[in-house]
């Protein structure tokens, strides 16, 4: 009998991608590591940060219910989202919300998505376009698409 656990991971396709495992776990070290804002200011930023950061992941998981084209997409404004976040993450050190080191670790953080999402759009570039009158791209079958150690299928 299958688990609740294995139940929801093979429903929700976007649940089994590293990069949306990744943007989450980032949400979370971004929402602990910040210093906690003092004033207004502080407290706009610290809340935009936050909002940018969950849009990488929330991109993620509205694109993966989507066509190949449209997630691609998503995927690309993930991107934007993550380029976002570097510049809270400067502003945050220039106004001391994170020092030096949590700088670098957000940096690493972002780097390493932006390289996993490139990834997995040059993937779902790669395969076999699906055409609505049940053809495809090139006359091949659709094939496994992955991205490390994820696989989905479009």
């Amino acid at each position: 009998m299958e688990t609740t656990q294995e139940r929801s991971i093979s429903f929700f396709r976007f649940e089994d991608l590293r990069i949306y495992a990744k943007s989450t776990d980032y949400c979370a070290w971004v929402t602990r590591n910040l210093r906690a804002p003092e004033n207004d200011n502080e407290r706009n930023l610290v809340n935009s940060f936050c909002r940018s950061a969950y849009d990488i992941a929330l991109n993620i998981a509205e694109g993966s219910s989507r066509n190949k084209n449209q997630f691609e997409h998503s995927l690309k404004i993930s991107k934007t989202a993550i380029r976002e976040c570097i510049v809270f993450s400067t502003v945050a050190l220039n106004l001391g919300l994170f020092d030096e080191e949590r700088c670098n670790q957000s940096r690493e953080f972002l780097m390493e998505m932006t390289r996993m999402i490139g990834a997995l759009i040059i993937s779902l570039q790669r395969a076999p376009r699906h055409h609505d009158d049940g053809s495809y791209d090139d006359e091949e079958e659709p094939v496994s698409e992955t991205s490390g150690d994820n696989e989905l299928n479009y």
